[in-house]
């Protein structure tokens, strides 16, 4: 079993623990009505954009989702929540050091004895999401469990559908393109699962908005590829989606259970192609950006 493999499967007891942190840590993490941003780099990016939707659909307060290193600086915000597995991320430390004294700010990191500790006010700690496996799945998910419960949005239901999630064999392995789509929130779980399927098994992985996968996207669908559907489909579209030949893909799941499925879609494909997803090809576990002279992190 690869590492990737073992830690997918570790999920629903790492969302079970992730709830638990956010109650403990709630005075850190954003209050009802402050203006926060949500920022990461890659799958914590996409992790951000989803809690982003979820926070202001809720109406706790307007929330913003960057990548660390497009983060608009002359914008003023309460707080700024980073997401970061490492603690090591050069964009995400650079960010944090810029916001230091002038905006509160959070990281919620899987390694709490590394660089973010020094440049964050206040820190979550989700230690037991930490990898061994440079493709991200449960610190991905259980950093958007923190911020999904301590919304209030989080059950037990969640738990469920991801052990349902881990039994079944997952749809349309046998397929060469993969498209994933979203609404509202899961808009960001459609663009980590492509993510994934381009990071673990070198495939071809598109994500949209459903609403404007008809808008383009759509003329390339074919008998080869798999369009999936994370969350509520719009009317219409599963119908509009067979008529190309594509095989269409959809469940009942909460979500991010439905980002397992897609997770274990990347490790099935990752195997038939004799791919090792714990050693993906030109990635390593934490980008850190250095000058030439091999000294100081690059400024984001």
């Amino acid at each position: 079993m690869t590492h990737a493999e073992e830690e997918l499967n570790s999920q629903p007891d790492c969302w079970r623990r992730a709830a638990a942190t956010a109650e403990a840590r709630r005075a850190v993490l954003p209050a009802a009505g402050e203006r926060v941003a949500i920022v990461g780099c890659g799958t914590s990016y996409f992790m951000a954009q989803s809690a982003a939707a979820l926070r202001e659909a809720a109406g706790q307060g307007e929330t913003d989702a960057f990548a660390a290193s497009e983060f608009p600086r002359r914008r003023a915000y309460d707080r700024v929540v980073a997401l970061t597995r490492s603690g090591t991320t050069t964009e995400v430390l650079d960010l944090l050091a810029g916001l230091r004294g002038t905006t509160r700010t959070t990281a919620i990191t899987a390694a709490p004895r590394t660089p973010v500790t020094a440049v964050a006010d206040d820190l979550v700690v989700l230690d037991f999401a930490d990898e061994r496996s440079v493709v991200q799945t449960r610190f991905a998910t259980s950093a958007l469990t923190v911020l999904r419960a301590h919304l209030g949005l989080h059950t037990e239901a969640a738990v469920a559908d991801a052990r349902t999630a881990l039994t079944a064999e997952p749809p349309a392995a046998d397929r060469t393109q993969y498209a994933f789509l979203g609404r509202g929130w899961t808009v960001g779980l459609a663009s980590e699962a492509a993510l994934k399927m381009r990071e673990a098994a070198l495939a071809w992985a598109e994500a949209y908005p459903a609403m404007e996968y008809r808008h383009g996207p759509i003329s390339i669908a074919a008998d080869t590829t798999a369009t999936w559907m994370l969350g509520p489909a719009p009317e219409g579209l599963a119908a509009q989606v067979r008529a190309t030949g594509a095989h269409w893909v959809h469940d009942d799941l909460d979500p991010l259970a439905g980002l397992v499925r897609a997770q274990r879609l990347a490790l099935a494909v990752a195997a038939a192609r004799g791919l090792d997803p714990d050693r993906p090809r030109h990635l390593t576990r934490s980008v850190v950006l250095r000058d030439p002279d091999g000294g100081r992190p690059c400024p984001s």
